[in-house]
């Protein structure tokens, strides 16, 4: 999936939160609930711990949310703030197990190679 059709996604999915986000390669976002610093770096210090899939532990782990807007799922892991998009043409199988060990297995990727493709910087300009 290209770059900009990523990026267009987490506009649709988190326009309106109010909140900064930072996109990796394959499709992860980490979203920053009150970010301090500079966004890449704080996102990439919880992809780097918490990215990374591990089979049998909790980062082997994932929970399956079906979009309403019918263009694919979101794959969750073990921190609440790193979640992975998943088109829908991405999957052959739509079932929950297929797509959530695909979504995860992009995760894994982007925990391992940190390649950030976009920051979204929601905070308010300094007075």
């Amino acid at each position: 999936m290209d770059t900009e059709t990523l990026i267009g996604a987490w506009r649709r999915l988190l326009g309106g939160s109010g909140k900064s986000w930072v996109l990796y390669e394959h499709g992860t976002c980490v979203v920053l609930e009150e970010p301090e610093g500079p966004l890449a770096d704080r996102a990439t210090e919880i992809l780097r711990e918490f990215g990374p899939a591990h089979v049998g532990g909790p980062a082997g782990d994932f929970r399956v949310l079906e979009l309403k807007s019918g263009e694919g799922w979101l794959v969750t892991g073990h921190h609440p703030d790193v979640v992975t998009f998943v088109a829908l043409d991405e999957s052959e199988d739509p079932g929950h197990l297929a797509v959530g060990i695909h979504g995860r297995s992009k995760r894994d990727l982007d925990g391992r190679e940190l390649h950030v493709v976009h920051v979204e910087d929601a905070r308010s300009p300094a007075p």
